[in-house]
C-alpha cells in the first residue's frame, strides 16, 4: 500500500473512530503491511496479520478469535490473486481498491474477493469508446506479460474489434530483465504509425518503460492509461507531451487535503512521487531521486536544493496533491464499505437474522464468513453523490472519469488536467487510412487490416453520403448522382418539345410544307382541264398531293409530351398516310410504263390502264398497310415509357413501340412499294423526252430510298430526342424529296409556260388521211403515249 493511499486509508478510519452515531462502542484498529511490489511480501504479510505473529504459518492461528474482520488491497492484480486465493480458503473478505483484472469476478475462485472498482471488461469498453468517439481505429497496445496484462489486453483487443477498431501492434513486456525489454519498446515506438498507445503496465513498469523512452523523438503520440498519477509520471518527462486518463470515478474526500496539509516530506521518505511535486511546488531540487527521466534532467546552476523543511500549507497546493493520488478516494470507500457492513452486522435484530434459526453474529464475537455475508449486500452513497454497491461477482458498477493531460512549458505541472472537451480540437490523428470523403467508397488494402483501405470515387449513378462508406449507394431510378456523387437529385424529363430549336424547327418546315402543297393541290385544281394535269390520272395527282400534306402534318405528332393517344397515333398515321402516296406512285409508274405498250386498240393491258383500276390498287395497297397497323394496335400496341438508362442525369419520355416486329413491318411494306414504283421508273427511262415523268419519279424514289436507308442504322445507334429527331427529319425528307422531283416542275410549266398547254392542230396527210399531234411539254404524261396515236379516214 502506497504512502497516499495509506494516509486515505488511516484517514477514513480516524474519521469513523469520531462519529458517534456511527459504529457506537466500536472502535476499529488497522495494521498496514507494505508489499513492495512483491508477491512474496504481500503473502507473507497475510500470513503475519492473519496469525496476529511475526512469522506465518499457514493453517493455524494462536487465537480463538479472528484477529480480523477484513483486508484493504491490494492495488495490483498481480497481488490481489494470491491473496484472494489464500483469503477465500477462510472467507476473510477482501476488499481492493484497484485490482482491475477479470479473473477476480469468478466467486468459485475468489469467494471473498470484492472491489469498489469495475473490472477490466467495462474498463476495456470504455477505452473502446473513447478511442471510437475521437475516430482512432488504429492502436497499439503495451501491456506486462502476466496475468493482469494478459487478460486485461486479451478484453480490450476483442472490444477493439467489436467497434471496428484495429490494432497495429501488441507488445507483451515480460517481468523479467526490464531494462533490456524496455529499451526494444523504445526502438519499436520509433517505427510504428499509430498514435494512440493505449498502456496496460502497472506504475512501476509503467515508470521503467518511460526511462527507456527518454532521449527518443515519440512526440505527437498519446499515451491512454487507467490512472491519473501514472499520467502525471508521464508528463514528468520532456518528450512526453500528452496522456489520456481513463480512471475510475473519484470523490472528493472532506477535510482530506487539510490531513494532508500537514503531511511532510520526512514522513514519507518512500514516496518518491510526492518528492517530485515537492520540487514543483517549492521550485528546488532533491540530490538525488531515483524516478525515470527525473535523472536525465541538467542542474540549473543557482538552483536551490530541497530541505525537506518546506511546508504545505496552502490550500491549493494540498488539493492538487490530493487529486494527484488515484487511489486514495478508493481506499477511503473502501473502508467505509467494511464500516457499512459492520453496522449492519452488529444492528442485526434477534430471531430476525440471516443466519441458523434466524440468529445474528456476536458483534464481539464474528466470524469473517459473517461480515462477508453483510459486505456483500451493502448500500450506501458515498460523498462523490454516487451509490456504493456490489454486484453478485463482487464489482462495482462502471463509472469513469475520462481527463486530458498535457503539458504547456517545463514548469506548467500545476494546471496538467482538463476535461476531455479540451482535447477535441487538438485530438491528434491514429488512423492507418485517411478518411474517405463523400462521394469516395472504401476499397481495402490487400493483406492489411479492416481500417487500411483506399478511396475510390463512386461511379456514376452511385452516391456515399457519409464518411468511410464500405459501398456506395445506387440512386433511385428517377435519381441521378451529383457531380461530387454525394447526394442524389432528381432526373430532368426529355422529350421533344415544340418550345425548343429543333421543335421550332420541325413545326415550320411542317406547317410550310403543308401550305406548300395546299397551294400546288389548288393549281392542279384551278387548271384541271391542262393536259399535264388531266395526263396521268389526275385524280391520283390529288391524292398524292393530299397524302404528302398529311405525311407534313403528322411529324408534329411526333412532338410535345408522349401520351398514350400519340402513342398509338404516331407510327399508325404516318405510316398509312405515307403508304397512299407510295401508291399514288406505284401507280402512276404502272401508267407510264404501261403505256408504250398498250399501243394497238383493244389490248388487255390497254383495259388495265382504266383510272377506275388505278384508283383501286391505291385503296388494295393502302388497305393492307391499314390492315398491318389494325393487327399491330390489337395485339402490341405502342406506349409511353420511361427511359432511365441511356442518358445519365435524364429520363428519357418516349413511345414504346410495342411490337418491334409490327414497326418494321410497316417500314418495310413502305420499301417495298418504293423499290417496285423505282424498278418501273427504271424500266421507263429511255422512253421519248416529251414523256419523261419517269425520270422524275425515279429521281424521287432514289431520294425517298436513301433517306430512309439511312434511317435504319440512324434510327438504332440513338436515344431520346435525337431518336424522334431522325425519324422526323426522314418523313419531312421523303416527303419533300417526292414533292420537289414530281410536282414542283409541273407547277413549275403550269404558272410560267401557259401556252404550251394548249398549242393543238391539224394536219392532213398527202394520202388523204389527217393525223392529229397534240404537242405537250418535255412533263406531259404518258397517256398521250405517242405522238402518233392513230390514223383515222375522213370520209
Amino acid at each position: 500500500m502506497s504512502g497516499g493511499v495509506a494516509r486515505a486509508f488511516i484517514f477514513a478510519i480516524e474519521e469513523i473512530n469520531r462519529e458517534v452515531h456511527f459504529l457506537p462502542n466500536l472502535t476499529l484498529g488497522f495494521s498496514v503491511w507494505d508489499s513492495g511490489n512483491s508477491i512474496s511480501k504481500a503473502l507473507q504479510g497475510i500470513g503475519g496479520l492473519l496469525k496476529a505473529q511475526g512469522d506465518p504459518v499457514p493453517n493455524y492461528s494462536c487465537r480463538s478469535n479472528p484477529p480480523l474482520s477484513a483486508f484493504v488491497g491490494e492495488a495490483h492484480s498481480s497481488l490481489s490473486i494470491p491473496m484472494a486465493r489464500w483469503l477465500g480458503l477462510y472467507k476473510f473478505p477482501q476488499v481492493s481498491y484497484a485490482s482491475s483484472v477479470v479473473s477476480l469476478s469468478d466467486k468459485t475462485q475468489f469467494p471473498s474477493f470484492l472491489r469498489i472498482i469495475p473490472n477490466d471488461q467495462s474498463w476495456s469498453h470504455g477505452v473502446a469508446l473513447v478511442l471510437q468517439y475521437f475516430g482512432w481505429n488504429w492502436v497499439g497496445i503495451v501491456a506486462q506479460d502476466d496475468d493482469f496484462g494478459n487478460q486485461a489486453s486479451y478484453l480490450l483487443s476483442d472490444e477493439l474489434r467489436k467497434v471496428g477498431i484495429c490494432r497495429e501492434f501488441l507488445m507483451n513486456i515480460p517481468a523479467s530483465n526490464f531494462h533490456k525489454n524496455f529499451q526494444s519498446v523504445a526502438r519499436i515506438m520509433g517505427t510504428v504509425s499509430a498514435k494512440a498507445i493505449v498502456v496496460i503496465l502497472n506504475t512501476f513498469s509503467f515508470s521503467l518503460m518511460l526511462k527507456g523512452l527518454s532521449g527518443r523523438d515519440v512526440t505527437g503520440k498519446i499515451w491512454i492509461r487507467r490512472n491519473i498519477d501514472d499520467s502525471e509520471i508521464a508528463l514528468s518527462c520532456p518528450n512526453i507531451s500528452q496522456t489520456l486518463a481513463i480512471s475510475r470515478q473519484r470523490g472528493k474526500i472532506p477535510g482530506f487535503s487539510e490531513f494532508l496539509g500537514h503531511l511532510h516530506v520526512d514522513e514519507t521518505p518512500e514516496n518518491d512521487y510526492i518528492k517530485i511535486f515537492w520540487e514543483k511546488i517549492f521550485g528546488c531540487k532533491w540530490p538525488t531521486l531515483g524516478l525515470p527521466c527525473l535523472s536525465n534532467r541538467t542542474e540549473v546552476e543557482g538552483s536551490k536544493f530541497c530541505t525537506g523543511k518546506e511546508h504545505l500549507q496552502d490550500q491549493t497546493i494540498s488539493s492538487l496533491i490530493s487529486n494527484a493520488l488515484s487511489e486514495t478516494y478508493g481506499a477511503y470507500t473502501a473502508v467505509y464499505s467494511i464500516a457499512h457492513a459492520l453496522q449492519d452486522l452488529i444492528s442485526c435484530d434477534a430471531r430476525e437474522g440471516p443466519f441458523g434459526n434466524g440468529t445474528c453474529a456476536e458483534s464481539w464475537d464474528f466470524q469473517p464468513w459473517q461480515l462477508l455475508y453483510y459486505l456483500k449486500k451493502v448500500r450506501f452513497w458515498g460523498h462523490h453523490g454516487k451509490e456504493v454497491i456490489f454486484d453478485p461477482n463482487g464489482d462495482s458498477p462502471a463509472a469513469y472519469d475520462i481527463l486530458n493531460g498535457k503539458i504547456e512549458g517545463y514548469n506548467d505541472l500545476c494546471a496538467l488536467f482538463l476535461p476531455i472537451s479540451s482535447l477535441c480540437s487538438q485530438a491528434p490523428h491514429s488512423v492507418c487510412s485517411e478518411s474517405c470523403l463523400p462521394g469516395f467508397s472504401q476499397i481495402p488494402r490487400q493483406g492489411w487490416p479492416h481500417c487500411c483501405f483506399d478511396c475510390r470515387p463512386c461511379p456514376r449513378g452511385y452516391i456515399a453520403k457519409k464518411r468511410d462508406m464500405e459501398q456506395c449507394e445506387k440512386c433511385p431510378e428517377d435519381q441521378y448522382s451529383n457531380s461530387h456523387r454525394n447526394h442524389c437529385v432528381p432526373k430532368a424529363e426529355v422529350f421533344l418539345t415544340y418550345e425548343e430549336p429543333m421543335g421550332m424547327a420541325v413545326t415550320c418546315a411542317a406547317v410550310s410544307f403543308s401550305l406548300l402543297m395546299v397551294f400546288i393541290l389548288g393549281v392542279f385544281v384551278r387548271h384541271r382541264g391542262f393536259p399535264i394535269v388531266r395526263a396521268n390520272n389526275a385524280v391520283l395527282s390529288y391524292a398524292l398531293l393530299i397524302s404528302l400534306a398529311l405525311c407534313f402534318l403528322s411529324s408534329l405528332l411526333f412532338l410535345s409530351y408522349p401520351t398514350k393517344a400519340t402513342c398509338l397515333l404516331r407510327q399508325t398515321t404516318f405510316g398509312t398516310v405515307f403508304i397512299v402516296a407510295i401508291s399514288s406512285i406505284f401507280s402512276k409508274t404502272i401508267t407510264v410504263v404501261f403505256a408504250f405498250q398498250a399501243t394497238r386498240p383493244g389490248s388487255t393491258i390497254r383495259r388495265w390502264m382504266r383510272p377506275r383500276i388505278l384508283n383501286s390498287m391505291v385503296f388494295i395497297f393502302s388497305s393492307i398497310q391499314l390492315t398491318i397497323c389494325v393487327i399491330w394496335l390489337g395485339t402490341s400496341a405502342p406506349f409511353p415509357a420511361a427511359d432511365t438508362h441511356s442518358q445519365p442525369g435524364y429520363i428519357i419520355i418516349e413511345c414504346n413501340e410495342g411490337s418491334v416486329i409490327a414497326f418494321y413491318c410497316v417500314l418495310g411494306y413502305m420499301g417495298f412499294l418504293a423499290l417496285g414504283s423505282f424498278i418501273m421508273a427504271f424500266l421507263a427511262r429511255n422512253l421519248p423526252d416529251t414523256y419523261n415523268e419517269a425520270k422524275f419519279i425515279t429521281f424521287s424514289m432514289l431520294v425517298f430510298c436513301s433517306v430512309w436507308i439511312s434511317f435504319l442504322p440512324t434510327y438504332q445507334s440513338t436515344k431520346g430526342k435525337a431518336m424522334v429527331a431522325v425519324e422526323v427529319f426522314a418523313i419531312l425528307a421523303s416527303s419533300a424529296g417526292l414533292l420537289g422531283c414530281i410536282f414542283v416542275p409541273k407547277c413549275y410549266m403550269i404558272l410560267f409556260r401557259l401556252n404550251g398547254h394548249t398549242h393543238k392542230w391539224i394536219k392532213r396527210s398527202p394520202g388523204g388521211t389527217k393525223e392529229i399531234h397534240l404537242h405537250t411539254l418535255p412533263s406531259a404524261s404518258c397517256s398521250s403515249a405517242s405522238s402518233r396515236v392513230g390514223r383515222k379516214p375522213i370520209k
